[in-house]
């Protein structure tokens, strides 16, 4: 992957950048030389994501903001340019989640779960373009989920929006070609990560909810979001599992909706049970600083070959060009 050499100096918008995901791209950015922004929810977790990037050395900046709020976010993209300056990448990060059989998901729920996780990507894309087409430049990152194209259970309000996302991202993207603009959209579709989303998550199952495995790191999804960043590639996967169910589920739909619905609950429940009275932070912020990594280090990759692949497909198809050439001539000088 790139160095980040050319982040040095960017100013960057992470969403839901103080925890899970949102924080490790935000760490991977400031290491890189950005100047870095995260719009979250919570006092005590955007002074303390503020401090990290601080002390890594880079410009930081903090802001509240809900981002189911079109007003909130258009008036938080405000303050980061008055702070530091023009906006040059956004990354659309921020989500909430339920684990429950739709069924048992309330209304209110659900719209909050949606206007989360899908409008809060399509005010942050507003808010980014409004700024960014003017100029003729810049960069959005979607970050996506294996998700986004096979929906599971127990994840219907989650599943929605990723799907949403995807539609929108699409339409959006035509626009921008329509018009001949130099502001690029990328999106990188994730895996199962081990962020702290699953100790706040709003449930009523039994036993804790858990990530579906293979589990990744979530520095591996902020490298790869930092890596679409800088270069021009419409949409990528990350990890081997979500290019295996992407591709799975083009193939034999209906197969994969009779085995998720005799795997997909067992599989997305820890062995101990949940926490009474635990928080979540479905409406509200849970109190204190979560950090990037949840509970499951022990299950966690901190590498993906999938990743290393995609990110080096022109060197990698290269040496494979360059191995077929050097075994033709070796079979002609053998004849």
């Amino acid at each position: 992957m790139s160095d980040g050499s050319g982040l040095q100096g960017k100013v960057v918008v992470v969403t839901g950048g103080t925890a899970g995901v949102g924080r490790a791209t935000a760490r991977t950015f400031a290491d890189r030389g950005a100047k870095v922004a995260v719009l979250a929810r919570g006092d005590d977790a955007l002074d303390a994501t503020r401090e990290d990037l601080t002390a890594r050395g880079a410009e930081a900046f903090a802001v509240p903001c809900d981002v189911a709020r079109a007003r909130a976010v258009e008036a938080a993209a405000t303050a980061v340019e008055d702070a530091l300056g023009p906006i040059d990448v956004w990354v659309n990060n921020a989500m909430v989640g339920i684990f429950d059989e739709f069924l048992q998901v309330k209304p209110r729920d659900f719209d909050r779960a949606t206007s989360v996780v899908y409008l809060g990507c399509v005010n942050g894309t507003r808010a980014a373009l409004a700024r960014m087409v003017p100029r003729d430049a810049g960069t959005i990152v979607q970050v996506g989920s294996a998700l986004a194209f096979r929906s599971i259970p127990l994840q219907s309000a989650y599943c929605g929006a990723k799907h949403a996302v995807e539609g929108f991202t699409e339409s959006v993207r035509c626009e921008l070609l329509h018009r001949g603009s130099g502001v690029r959209i990328a999106q990188v579709h994730l895996p199962a990560l081990n962020t702290p989303q699953f100790h706040w998550v709003r449930t009523h199952l039994d036993r804790h909810p858990q990530p579906v495995p293979p589990i990744y790191q979530p520095e591996v999804a902020a490298r790869s979001i930092a890596w679409a960043a800088e270069h021009p590639r419409r949409a990528f996967y990350v990890g081997a599992s979500t290019a295996l169910t992407v591709w799975a589920n083009r193939v034999a739909p209906g197969l994969l909706d009779r085995y998720l619905a005799k795997t997909g609950y067992e599989s997305q429940q820890a062995s101990w049970p949940v926490e009474p009275n635990r928080p979540d932070n479905l409406h509200g912020p849970v109190a204190g600083d979560q950090g990037a990594r949840g509970e499951f280090d022990e299950r966690a990759h901190d590498r993906s070959w999938q990743l290393w692949l995609t990110t080096h497909r022109l060197e990698v198809g290269s040496a494979m060009v360059a191995l077929v050439g050097a075994a033709a001539v070796a079979r002609t000088m053998s004849k």
